[in-house]
């Protein structure tokens, strides 16, 4: 069953007093199997800046921003791409959330406050197959596109 888990990752910066900063041995990963202090992930294979947000920008509006259309908007537009998004290894969910707060200066949490359906998150069974590979496709196109001309520029620039 597919899902789209509203997962946000937060910065923690602490303050406080530190007599004496951290060894060089402190960042060092010791074995393979432990987690290094700042993993990174890997990158988001979705080309969120593309894509059309207006399902959002136009079914959720302010200031009072209704649950259901905000919710709805949300799942129609998220669960296309919930597999990328649902992969803690991407930053895909980060990706997202800052495009979508981006383009429809949202407050901060209004998605994760709000919708809710189980302890699993959204469930996106109802979500029309015809919009999940349309997003997508599109994005791809697109990133093909980019490729080819960054391709061909480079070719020039070696010619001349």
């Amino acid at each position: 069953m597919m899902r789209v888990r509203l997962l946000f990752g937060g910065t923690v910066v602490a303050y406080g007093s530190i007599s004496h900063p951290p060894s060089d041995d402190a960042l060092d990963v010791h074995g393979g199997s432990g987690r290094t202090l700042l993993q990174m992930k890997k990158g988001c294979n979705i080309s969120f800046e593309n894509l059309d947000y207006s399902v959002l920008t136009d079914k959720c509006k302010g200031p009072q921003y209704p649950a259901k259309p905000c919710c709805d908007a949300f799942k129609e537009f998220a669960c296309p791409f919930s597999d990328a998004i649902n992969d803690l290894e991407s930053d895909c969910a980060a990706t997202m959330f800052s495009f979508i707060n981006l383009y429809g200066k949202y407050p901060p949490g209004l998605f994760a406050n709000e919708c809710r359906e189980d302890k699993n998150g959204l469930d996106c069974q109802n979500v029309e197959q015809s919009k999940k590979s349309g997003g997508v496709k599109i994005a791809a196109t697109q990133s093909s596109l980019l490729m080819l001309a960054a391709g061909l520029m480079a070719v020039l620039l070696q010619l001349f």
